[in-house]
């Protein structure tokens, strides 16, 4: 009897080893994208890019993309999720936005690459490394764009999209170098730094003499008074900056304002993202 179920034992163990090896054998990484790294010599610094390529592209046909640059876009920031609303929107079913290369740009020191020169001292303290935002779009424009453009099958069509500090750099590469993207979603951006200077600066997108088509989506939350000494509300400070695009004399700039009150500065991104995909490629009547 006890020779049985030593025997009975042994044939549970291969069955249940041989059952796991077929498993192992059978089994296949689940892929979201792939990984870039990219040396850079304006930042001094390798930086790593996460790439997803939509569903069907194929490097061998003629098929060429649009491309959205997402700030803050490592996989344990916003990569992922937004990932999920370009593929669920791209369903046969739904067919929303068009099939897109999205380009996540994974962060080393995003105050550091996101925020201008300020000339408040508090800032400055908050943030010691602060202010280096144009090495960081300089890096966009003449490497990140050049590179994925050169290794990818891409169109002219560019969206960018930042949140919180990542929209205060897609608002200052919106006014001061406009034409690197033809789409933008700014989401809450963080329009107190340096007391709001950006909406003084001068822009060529406020001229009748503007000839490039951009569609502009901005949203905000709920998020009530930024971190500084001197007063924002973070949400008055994103209509300030809607109604003074609206007011440009250019005829080819479009902009749409969102106000989420059931959302704050920590949930926004997602459902604002998705808001931006439906206003921006609105459904043919």
């Amino acid at each position: 009897m006890r020779k049985t179920i030593i025997l009975f034992s042994i044939l549970i163990s291969i069955i249940g080893n041989a059952q796991v090896r077929k498993q192992n054998e059978t089994s296949k990484p689940f892929l979201l994208g792939t990984i870039e790294e990219i040396d850079s010599k304006i930042l001094s610094e390798k930086r790593i890019l996460n790439i997803y390529l939509p569903e069907g592209y194929n490097q061998n046909d003629t098929i060429k993309y649009p491309v959205t640059y997402l700030l803050d876009g490592s996989a344990d920031e916003d990569f992922i999720h937004v990932v999920g609303l370009f593929q669920f929107n791209n369903f046969s079913w739904i067919n929303r936005v068009p099939k897109s290369i999205v380009v996540g740009i994974a962060n080393i020191d995003r105050r550091r690459d996101f925020t201008y020169p300020t000339t408040i001292e508090e800032d400055k303290k908050r943030d010691p490394t602060s202010g280096k935002s144009a090495n960081f779009i300089s890096f966009i424009e003449t490497e990140l764009q050049p590179f994925i453009e050169k290794k990818y099958k891409t169109n002219n069509s560019k969206t960018l999209i930042g949140q919180s500090a990542g929209g205060l750099l897609a608002t200052e590469i919106l006014i001061k170098k406009s034409k690197l993207f033809n789409k933008y979603i700014i989401i809450s951006p963080s329009l107190w730094w340096d007391n709001c200077s950006l909406l003084n600066v001068e822009s060529p997108i406020y001229q009748e003499s503007f000839k490039e088509k951009i569609d502009i989506y901005i949203g905000v939350g709920k998020e009530g008074l930024a971190p500084t000494e001197i007063p924002h509300v973070m949400e008055v400070d994103a209509n300030l900056l809607s109604e003074k695009l609206k007011n440009t004399k250019c005829k080819n700039i479009k902009v749409s304002f969102d106000y989420l009150p059931e959302e704050d500065h920590a949930t926004i991104t997602h459902q604002a993202i998705f808001n931006a995909m439906r206003i921006l490629y609105p459904k043919e009547k």
